[in-house]
């Protein structure tokens, strides 16, 4: 099965291709879709011993879980006061704990597994579109005071310094978060899941299943599996037959393109190593990739999966309205893809019935959040922790099919034209000062 034509499927380490499920299989735990959650619950389960066959619909990483910015950086698509709003103030702050959590997980298995391949690079710089210094020195001493975790605070000259653009302020770095090539980190994962004894099986679309009983039933087109325990883990592409996830989620597309290799050129507006993401709702986030030959850059949010290509130029317009010296710099791959955002922009992780596990939903939230779900649903299958549970005020509420995608689509053009108004009145200050 053939990726999409990404930066990512271009570039990757290896071509292996595994063989769709035939006939009868039996193992302890089944788990529906090979992404970053599918993988990671998996590979924990297989470490500790159990059977595991993972069925995918695609290939490995086909979705958003190899074709994404490649962030690794705490915290959820929602900022932590709606969080608190709904859990409380304790339980906002355990679940930030996870996310960062989460971070140190992907590291540690990039270490264990020596995936050089992941290409890790430290940092993450977060900026401001409008003059706002006091706010981010606030929630800088909020992390370190709640978490022990430590952001360093630029000034607007100290950003600019780096970025070459004067739409930017004041900005927080954060050492500690890091990016990587999330396709090649995953077909790792999967290398060491076939290592451990269990089996994946891409081309592998599940068409019916029953999920009750002792023993529960997944059938693929060619093949049965049958499994004591069954995890689902899908996300902007699941289908009507997992009928209570399809309708928990609002299937969101994302876009990012890929420069043509122009070092010199790119180096005149962007002089960091870093990741670099702006405070805008949906916003532009980059980095440099081959060691600064080439720019990715990310944004922008449709509920209708669009052109690519049309995408794209608008992708170019944000950037060279931010980088006015890379107007020059031509655009190689575009590409879009799927992500599932629950209503309460929250990942949905839990256990549906006896047996039946769910870890999606996490459209926005960084490769680290994605990865500790699929930790904490293995601990829960194996029954060593209920950390799970903390997402349970998160559930699979109904996420208003058509009409839930139009509301996001309007509240994304609302948050839009906010972030416009804001940004003007600061530009208008600027001049002013000046």
């Amino acid at each position: 099965m053939a990726y999409p034509d990404t930066y990512y499927a271009r570039t990757a380490a290896d071509r292996k291709t595994r063989p769709p499920l035939q006939g009868e299989a039996q193992c302890d735990v089944a788990v529906v879709g090979a992404g970053l959650a599918g993988l990671t619950t998996a590979l924990q389960l297989a470490r500790a011993g159990l059977h595991v066959a993972v069925l995918e619909a695609q290939s490995v990483g086909f979705g958003a879980s190899g074709r994404n910015g490649g962030f690794v950086t705490p915290g959820f698509a929602t900022g932590g006061q709606a969080i608190a709003a709904r859990v409380g103030e304790e339980a906002a702050r355990g679940l930030h704990r996870l996310s960062i959590e989460g971070v140190e997980f992907v590291r540690d298995t990039i270490e264990a597994l020596a995936i050089t391949a992941a290409m890790p690079r430290a940092g993450l710089l977060s900026v401001l579109r409008y003059d706002d210094g006091d706010a981010l020195k606030a929630y800088a001493e909020q992390m370190a005071r709640d978490h022990g975790y430590e952001l360093q605070y630029l000034r607007t000259e100290a950003v600019r310094s780096v970025l070459k653009s004067a739409r930017y302020h004041q900005g927080l770095r954060d050492p500690n978060a890091f990016h990587i090539h999330p396709l090649n980190y995953l077909r790792s994962l999967a290398d060491e899941i076939e290592r451990l004894g269990g089996t994946i099986h891409e081309s592998s679309q599940v068409v019916q299943c029953d999920l009750s009983g002792t023993r529960k039933m997944l059938r693929t087109r060619q093949g049965t599996v049958r499994a004591s325990h069954v995890v689902l883990a899908t996300g902007g592409y699941t289908g009507p037959v997992f009928g209570q996830l399809y309708r928990a989620f609002l299937p969101i597309a994302t876009y990012v393109m890929v420069s043509e290799a122009a070092p010199r050129l790119i180096a005149q507006a962007v002089a960091t190593t870093d990741a670099v993401g702006d405070n805008r709702r949906a916003g532009d986030y980059y980095r440099l990739v081959e060691s600064g030959n080439r720019l990715l850059w990310g944004g922008r949010i449709t509920t209708r999966a669009a052109s690519a290509d049309a995408l794209a130029r608008e992708l170019r317009r944000e950037m060279v309205g931010t980088y006015p010296q890379l107007a020059g710099l031509k655009t190689e791959l575009a590409w879009s893809g799927l992500m599932s955002y629950a209503r309460h922009l929250l990942p949905q992780i839990g256990e549906l019935q006896p047996g039946v596990w769910y870890c999606t939903a996490f459209g926005g939230h960084g490769l680290n959040t994605t990865a500790i779900a699929g930790k904490l649903v293995a601990e829960g299958v194996l029954g060593v922790s209920d950390r799970y549970r903390q997402f349970a005020p998160f559930g699979l509420s109904w996420a208003g099919g058509p009409a839930g995608l139009a509301a996001a689509q309007v509240t994304y053009w609302k948050l839009q034209a906010q972030d416009w108004w804001r940004e003007r009145r600061a530009s208008a200050k600027d001049k002013v000062a000046a």
